[in-house]
């Protein structure tokens, strides 16, 4: 083998280069995999903990009735309530329903939706008189607590008459205090959007016959919950008799909702709160109850009942906060009252997608731009420009290594030149 002195000259410096080289470059993705935790199987992910039961917003709006019993779920009642529906107020989980969003006239339950935008406006204490025009417009056949022109009451006293006595009245004259008639509505309207009630729709804020109004189960559901979260509204509701003033005198009023005062046969339901009852010959019997039994609270809503008379609305409640109550952990939601809730119920399409069955080592040592692609998922430009810079690093990391390979062969021919070289060919 000849060697002439210009090859000694570039494998003497090959050599060098050789010694002189660090490490490797290697990038951080093909670097050895961190330490798996005390005590866990090498090369076997973690497992991931298990996910929120998501619920499907538009399972309310199926036909029929919608539960989703665990074992040891009591059965849910058979009623004859064109809608219903049973939830915990506290988290708004719908336990069970039945047409939730299926359009009725509402009656009176509206007045709850009236109570919520209405109240914050005057304090209890101010004082009101009576005008003629405020007593116009009334409704033939409206419920009504018994509003004389030129008197004067307490604000309380007007909402009294919303809540007990169902007064029509009271409700004009309120909103009259409040913009008017048309003003209301507009008012009212915009509360339920807010509040995630998207199937209602106001014409005649006291809840009378009006065409085109309509509410569904869900939607007085909603309300329900949302009074309870006022301390007046939770009064009022609440509260079942009270004297009503008549300029020198006052007579006794009691609150229609039979759940809550006993009247007429119906049994008083144990922990009732309220809410509110309605009825007219379109709508037919409508009711809003809660009750707290220990730390829980149910709210109910039941429409149009088609069996058992006048008074079966109270009835088919009971059984509705019965069960409700003897399904605690033994159902899983079928939806949400919540209005941020059913906006985020609906999982992601990256949520939705199979999980990928973890594999012996990590992804990274397999293949670096494969595992950040992953890791990535489907977040469009940031993992796509990700990406783009692992693939430039990766070959800026093959400078050095090039380096490397031609280094380490001059060395090689030094090697063979110091220990074949005297001999020539």
């Amino acid at each position: 083998m000849i060697v002439t002195p210009a090859v000694r000259h570039v494998a003497a410096g090959a050599a060098a280069l050789l010694l002189a080289l660090p490490v490797p470059y290697a990038p951080a993705a093909l670097a050895a995999p961190a330490a798996a935790p005390p005590g866990a199987p090498a090369g076997v992910a973690e497992p991931t903990p298990p996910a929120r039961h998501v619920v499907d917003p538009a399972r309310l709006g199926r036909p029929g009735t919608q539960v989703q019993p665990l074992r040891g779920a009591p059965a849910v009642p058979a009623l004859s309530a064109l809608s219903w529906v049973v939830a915990d107020a506290s988290t708004g989980d719908v336990l069970a329903a039945r047409d939730a969003h299926k359009p009725l006239p509402p009656a009176s339950t509206l007045k709850a939706l009236f109570a919520l935008t209405a109240l914050p406006g005057h304090d209890p204490d101010e004082r009101h008189t009576v005008s003629d025009a405020e007593l116009t417009g009334i409704g033939e056949g409206s419920s009504l607590v018994g509003l004389k022109e030129g008197y004067t009451y307490k604000v309380s006293d007007l909402w009294n008459g919303v809540f007990l006595s169902s007064g029509n009245d009271a409700v004009h004259v309120l909103a009259a205090m409040n913009g008017g008639w048309t003003a209301m509505s507009r008012k009212m309207q915009e509360k339920a959007r807010a509040l995630g009630a998207r199937d209602t729709r106001v014409v005649s804020p006291d809840g009378y016959d009006a065409p085109g109004q309509v509410s569904s189960a869900f939607d007085l559901a909603v309300f329900g919950r949302a009074g309870l979260q006022d301390p007046q509204f939770t009064r009022y509701c609440s509260t079942r008799y009270a004297d009503f003033p008549a300029g020198s005198w006052s007579y006794g009023i009691a609150n229609t909702n039979r759940l809550l005062t006993g009247e007429s046969g119906v049994a008083r339901y144990p922990g009732l709160i309220g809410v509110k009852n309605g009825y007219t010959s379109n709508a037919g019997n409508t009711l809003i109850a809660a009750a707290k039994r220990g730390s829980r609270t149910l709210v109910v809503s039941v429409m149009n009942p088609q069996g058992g008379g006048g008074l079966a609305v109270y009835e088919e409640a009971r059984e509705l906060l019965d069960w409700g109550f003897a399904a605690d952990g033994k159902v899983r939601p079928v939806g949400s009252l919540l209005p941020a809730a059913r906006a985020s119920a609906r999982p992601s399409a990256a949520a939705e997608r199979p999980a990928v069955r973890a594999q012996a080592g990590p992804p990274a040592a397999r293949d670096p731009l494969h595992a950040l692609a992953a890791s990535a998922g489907t977040r469009g430009e940031p993992a796509r420009a990700a990406a783009k810079d692992a693939s430039a690093s990766s070959r800026t990391a093959g400078l050095p290594l090039a380096l490397v390979g031609a280094a380490l062969g001059a060395a090689l021919s030094l090697w063979l030149w110091r220990r074949f070289g005297a001999r020539g060919n």
